[in-house]
């Protein structure tokens, strides 16, 4: 491993402070789960590492009507262990229970699970977010793609994007706030996500000196909500497909609807067309699954990923179905 500085501040400015203006100089130490293995591998080589695990500020869950507030140094066994969240917020227990293995769990922060890297085995080994060969042609378009994208992926970004928490996050509404040298900013969640055009870009709008400081979940009050994953094995592993789906009912009909979609895109991916396939229909069979074709109509896989199609849509449709009898 490389030499580099270690400090660890005390408050979120000190720590803003310490972190360059530019990506690659430093990077922020919470749960390690995701860094320490980019550092061993020298995907990320920083000449300092900023341990924020001092803060207490950025720690633990606080609820009120409101809603719910989670600060970003709160573990992921912490969150799925609060009984306001397994109460008010279950299809975000029960993804954050998904997530991960015990042990990783225990360690793993949900600010860090927002940020985490893909786990494209083309950037994990060093070659870029958007790997090209020495002749600048695209590797993953014909290459090994088996677990890429399949939407989103007309550029250059064929990666999907990690974190199997946030996609539920999204359809409970959540904002992400962060803090800089030039203060606070608050934003929705689905936005902190870009796709990136050059490796110079990353793949979250967060500046190299900012920090994510909390996530802001509003009150659930009239939504019914679900995730479903589909995995290669029901043991830890990285989901094939992700959906979650906020249903509000009027009686038997769907008055309104967020569907989406994770780890078929470089970003969560919500799909407006399942939306407004769903909106004014009964949430029964056929609705579900004409709502789930709506959602990947637009899907371009690769050369070996077109059976994550048909995975999405069932996904889609079994949670749409899920929320559909399931509680706020």
């Amino acid at each position: 491993m490389r030499a580099f500085d270690y400090v660890s501040p005390t408050s979120t400015r000190q720590a803003a402070n310490l972190l360059s203006s530019t990506w690659g100089n430093t990077e922020i130490l919470a749960g390690g789960t995701d860094l320490l293995a980019l550092m061993k591998e020298d995907v990320v080589t920083p000449k300092r590492l900023v341990n924020i695990k001092e803060i207490a500020d950025l720690r633990g869950v606080k609820s009120d009507s409101s809603g719910l507030r989670i600060g970003s140094l709160t573990t992921l066994a912490e969150v799925a262990e609060d009984a306001g969240v397994r109460e008010k917020y279950p299809a975000f227990a029960e993804a954050v229970r998904e997530a991960a293995s015990p042990q990783i769990r225990n360690m793993a922060t949900v600010g860090g699970n927002l940020c985490q890297r893909p786990r494209c085995w083309y950037f994990r080994n060093g070659l870029g977010l958007l790997p090209k060969d020495e002749s600048g042609k695209e590797l993953v378009e014909e290459g090994d793609n088996r677990y890429h994208a399949i939407l989103g992926n007309d550029g250059p970004a064929r990666f999907v994007s990690p974190s199997t928490i946030v996609p539920v996050l999204i359809a409970y509404g959540a904002k992400v706030r962060l803090e800089g040298p030039k203060g606070k900013r608050e934003l929705p969640l689905e936005k902190f996500y870009v796709i990136p055009k050059t490796d110079r870009d990353r793949e979250h709008d967060l500046l190299p000196n900012e920090i994510v400081t909390e996530v802001v979940i509003p009150a659930a009050n009239g939504w019914k909500v679900a995730h479903y994953e589909i995995r290669q094995k029901a043991a830890f592993d990285w989901p094939l497909a992700v959906a979650a789906v906020a249903l509000k009912m009027d009686g038997s009909s769907v008055q309104a609807a967020r569907v989406v979609l994770g780890h078929v895109a470089p970003t969560p991916w919500p799909s407006p067309q399942a939306e407004a396939a769903l909106k004014g229909q009964p949430a029964n069979e056929d609705s579900a699954k004409k709502a789930a074709d709506a959602a990947l109509a637009n899907a371009k896989p690769l050369s070996q990923n077109a059976y994550k199609v048909q995975l999405a849509r069932v996904a889609v449709k079994r949670a749409i179905l899920k929320a559909a009898g399931g509680a706020a």
